[in-house]
């Protein structure tokens, strides 16, 4: 995805929220949403779209999968963002 999309993803209170939980450790979607008292629908439906943006990865284990964070791409977004100064 490119770099629009992943600024459009981050963008979103509720996904800024969700991936500063999983800075913490993996999650599943279940205990994503009981911390921030969302529906699980409403959670997964913005965890497909953090997934889209290639900002976060799942892993299945045994019946629950888990989200976490993809580094390698914020690192990307940091290394754009120190580039517009010039240095």
């Amino acid at each position: 995805m490119g770099m629009s999309e992943t600024l459009k993803a981050i963008s979103d209170p509720i996904r800024r929220q969700i991936l500063e939980m999983l800075k913490k450790g993996a999650m599943s979607a279940g205990d994503i949403a009981d911390k921030i008292d969302l529906t699980n629908a409403t959670v997964s439906y913005h965890l497909s779209l953090l997934q889209k943006a290639e900002l976060i990865e799942k892993r299945k284990e045994k019946n629950f999968i888990y989200y976490e964070l993809n580094l390698s791409v914020f690192e990307d977004v940091l290394v754009w963002i120190q580039s517009l100064g010039g240095k």
